[in-house]
């Protein structure tokens, strides 16, 4: 299985597609079938059946997966798109080792806590 460098929250930008240039934060990673759903991009009209008086049917607006390599991650620090490269952070006596991801541009570390 591919490593993914995007998790969910991340904030990224479209760089290929009908959407090329927007932004939004990743709502759901698809790890099968290397597909995101980012927030409010590439919406689609799905017509639901009515099912009881709490769901009306209609016509819906959902956002559809994207390939995972149609977007890129938004550096939070930089606000520029980059690649993500993993580094080794220093541990403590006793602790278990542990990566995070890095801003490949400005080095900044992008997980928190």
């Amino acid at each position: 299985m591919a490593t993914f460098n995007l998790k969910k929250d991340d904030t990224v930008i479209v760089i290929a597609g009908r959407e090329r240039g927007k932004t939004g934060k990743v709502v759901k990673v698809d790890r099968e079938d290397d597909r995101v759903i980012v927030e409010r991009i590439n919406m689609i009209k799905r017509h639901r059946k009515p099912s009881g008086p709490q769901n009306p049917g209609g016509i819906v607006e959902k956002e559809a997966a994207l390939h995972i390599s149609n977007v890129q991650l938004l550096c939070p620090s930089c606000e520029k798109p980059t690649r993500v490269g993993r580094k080794a952070l220093e541990v403590k006596e006793g602790e278990k080792s542990r990566r995070a991801r890095i801003c490949v541009k400005c080095g900044e570390v992008l997980d928190k806590g």
